[in-house]
């Protein structure tokens, strides 16, 4: 019976800096594991239009994106879940209440909003998302304007109470730290992308492994037996069931020798 991987890209497949470097061993292992027969893929936090080149050119069998609100398997979209139009506006209106900055992540796009604050990690963000080649011209006021999760930054003067009581209502708030919070649809998560991919592959579930890094990797972590956490990721330590080494230090090779998978 063949295993199938589900790995996150940022501080796993490759490094979570301005390099984006994926290490050789890396590729090497997720090409040697697919040889043996077994599935790879992507399951990020990620929308899909922002998978680069680089992730896909490894030659994954799928992708489940946006925190499993995309799943894609084959070059098929096989499951897509977004927010009306309506809804979207209603809470964009809301984030400038809540004093937040806000980036609305669609699969087709960012959404920026200028009537809310500028932080340190928007301009970081908007610096990569150029240097990268992302359109990053979208405005909450465009006619096109729509998201199926978002991101948002606080300041010393956010409102976090309405935050949390109104958001909360219909989305898991996810705490990435540093004031960060990412915000997906309630029912929504990289642990319900799996479900649906073993349920159609018809894969057992003591097949499925699962490597990761942040606390947003967590539902996937928890959802399988065989959960990896990569080395320096103390925060996800008590919960994952191997620890390899670090990302540039053969993280991902480690992992997959460990559980016999090349």
């Amino acid at each position: 019976m063949r295993s199938i991987i589900f790995f996150d890209i940022d501080g796993t497949i490759a490094t979570e800096d301005e390099r984006s470097f994926i290490p050789r061993s890396t590729r090497e292992a997720i090409a040697q594991t697919r040889a043996k027969g077994n599935l790879t893929f992507i399951n990020s936090g990620r929308t899909a239009f922002n998978i680069s080149p680089s992730v896909k050119e490894l030659g994954f069998d799928g992708y489940i994106c946006g925190c499993g609100t995309y799943i894609e398997y084959g070059g098929e979209v096989i499951f897509y879940r977004t927010i009306e139009q309506e809804e979207c506006r209603r809470i964009a209106e809301l984030m400038r209440k809540c004093r937040v900055t806000p980036v609305y992540e669609h699969t087709n796009g960012y959404f920026f909003d200028d009537e809310t604050p500028v932080c340190d990690g928007l301009r970081y963000f908007m610096e990569v998302f150029v240097d990268s080649g992302i359109d990053v011209s979208g405005r909450v006021e465009d006619d096109g304007f729509g998201f199926d999760k978002f991101v948002i930054w606080t300041t010393p003067d956010s409102d976090m109470e309405l935050f949390r009581r109104e958001i909360g209502k219909s989305f898991s708030i996810i705490d990435r730290g540093g004031g960060f919070y990412e915000n997906v649809p309630l029912g929504y998560s990289k642990a319900t992308g799996i479900e649906m991919i073993l349920k159609k592959l018809v894969i057992p579930m003591e097949n499925a492994y699962a490597i990761g890094d942040s606390m947003n990797d967590l539902p996937m972590l928890e959802a399988v037996p065989n959960s990896i956490a990569m080395g320096g990721a103390e925060r996800i330590y008590p919960y994952v069931s191997y620890i390899t080494t670090p990302i540039e230090e053969d993280g991902i090779a480690n992992a997959l020798k460990h559980f016999g998978l090349i």
